[in-house]
């Protein structure tokens, strides 16, 4: 029962810490972040194992951790508080052309993170061209040009 709970416990706290950190994509990362992620699951294992290294304290893990990401999802199906809580609302960076240089630093998003997504959705080249850029609560940037109207 134990393993149960340091399961849980570990979840939590990896939810929470990733949730406050930001919210960046896996084709977001840096180096850094993966070297990160590396030392946090080696971090997490241990945690997780303690003394145990049996087979089926790991599987009674893995089951622990699918059941807690199952039951995470749905209350966030059925309570919209729940979803906003631990998913988030998007940002809005860009807003009508004008740049909100405190969302940006605030979601720790770049210039060029937005133009590389303005480059790689839409085939804009500069930031005059972008009406909107949101930060998804997923961690993507979604970009809405600007249409000139003659």
């Amino acid at each position: 029962m134990e393993s149960v709970a340091r399961g849980i416990a570990v979840y939590f706290v990896l939810l929470i810490v990733l949730r406050l950190s930001g919210r960046r994509t896996v084709g977001q990362m840096t180096p850094f972040d993966f070297v990160l992620l590396l030392i946090i699951a080696e971090t997490t294992q241990q945690a997780l194992l303690g003394d145990d290294f049996s087979i089926v304290n790991a599987t009674l893990l893995i089951l622990t951790l699918f059941s807690v990401d199952i039951v995470l999802s749905y209350f966030k199906q059925r309570s919209p508080k729940v979803a906003l809580l631990l998913d988030g609302t998007p940002t809005v960076l860009i807003a009508d052309g004008e740049i909100d240089d405190q969302a940006l630093r605030r979601a720790r998003v770049s210039i060029d993170d937005i133009l590389v997504a303005a480059r790689e959705q839409q085939g804009l080249a500069r930031l005059e061209e972008i009406k909107f850029a949101v930060l998804e609560a997923d961690g993507g940037i979604s970009i809405i040009p600007r249409r000139d109207t003659a």
